[in-house]
């Protein structure tokens, strides 16, 4: 599912035009964002959690060639799914109940 698909189902559930879904979608993008730019977690009860991660720079190995490289130190993100969440897909039914 792209941004575009998923403001469809927005605009249609909320019972809102697809333009102030996507607008939605897009400042919840931007607030996700700048919250994990200032090193901040954002959860959501039930849904899960996005934090920051910080990755070590480490020795790794070009594939290509198999000559050995540094991988420098990035940051990333990761998701921690909440138990409501895990329950409805370890259920397999209707997640919109």
């Amino acid at each position: 599912m792209n941004k575009t698909e998923l403001s469809k189902i927005v605009a249609k559930r909320m019972s809102v035009p697809q333009k102030e879904a996507l607008l939605f979608i897009e400042t919840l993008g931007k607030v996700l964002t700048e919250s994990l730019a200032q090193e901040e977690s954002l959860g959501f009860q039930g849904f899960g959690t996005f934090s920051l991660w910080k990755q070590t720079e480490r020795q790794g190995r070009n594939p290509r060639i198999g000559v050995p490289a540094v991988i420098r130190a990035r940051n990333s993100v990761k998701f921690k799914p909440g138990k409501q969440l895990l329950e409805v897909l370890n259920r397999k039914t209707d997640p919109v109940k």
